[in-house]
């Protein structure tokens, strides 16, 4: 059985950034975090097609998957939004600590959670070979990630970031999506044709926009974008079915 696969290097390269993007949250360096996210969700990408590609398929490659996947997109997450929420409190009751994370910070390790459990589901569930059931942990992570980049480049709409209403609801909200039994559609093309394939050029337009005309503040409107295609999607489309 061989470990050091291309497709595995790569996934060990996701699981390194997500390593590296801990050590810089706590070092205070939100926005190198974020840009390792991005490095990471491109390495996760490739990984599956560098593997089809090369028909390297292995069953340690989809545990090893997983496994990257959970600390780069499960803890990773978590430790940027706890540092937010914290920040934010310090900042809101003019506190002085030498603690990295304030008290209402922990609840952002929900999100550590429930994206275990996401991960967990995904491996198991068979009705999600061609869609997913539930929001994608890569999808929330890059959201995460989206926060520090608009503090840094959107300063006008960094008032948002900075609300602990916000912050703790969206890990409460994202948690249950998380693990939530609604069905998403897969960017996965069997065929390139408009009919077959409508919902899937509507969001890669509408999403293309949203990134030109706002930067890095169109990144969680993609993602809220895409559960609502998915919803809209959902009304004629069958449901999946268990086995």
């Amino acid at each position: 059985m061989k470990l050091f696969t291309i497709p595995n290097i790569m996934t060990l390269g996701n699981l390194l950034c997500g390593c590296f993007g801990i050590i810089f949250v706590f070092q205070g360096e939100l926005t190198y975090a974020s840009y390792l996210i991005f490095l990471a969700g491109v390495l996760d990408f490739l990984d599956g097609f560098v593997a089809r590609l090369l028909n390297q398929h292995s069953a340690i490659g989809k545990e090893l998957d997983s496994l990257a996947d959970m600390v780069t997109f499960g803890a990773l997450p978590a430790f940027m939004m706890a540092s937010l929420i914290s920040y934010t409190s310090f900042s809101a009751s003019s506190e002085h600590s030498e603690n990295i994370f304030h008290p209402l910070g922990y609840v952002a390790f929900i999100m550590a959670l429930f994206s275990a459990l996401r991960l967990a589901k995904f491996n198991v569930d068979t009705r999600q070979s061609d869609s997913f059931i539930g929001v994608p942990t890569p999808a929330n992570t890059l959201v995460v990630a989206a926060f520090p980049l608009i503090i840094e480049f959107n300063h006008s709409y960094a008032f948002i970031i900075y609300n602990n209403v916000f912050l703790i609801g969206y890990t409460l909200l994202m948690s249950y999506l998380l693990v939530s039994e609604i069905p998403l559609f897969a960017m996965k093309f069997k065929n390139f044709s408009w009919v077959d394939n409508k919902i899937k050029y509507i969001f890669i337009i509408l999403s293309v926009i949203l990134l030109v005309v706002l930067q890095f503040l169109g990144i969680p409107l993609v993602v809220f974008l895409y559960i609502v295609l998915s919803l809209f999607n959902n009304k004629s489309a069958p449901v999946p079915k268990g086995e």
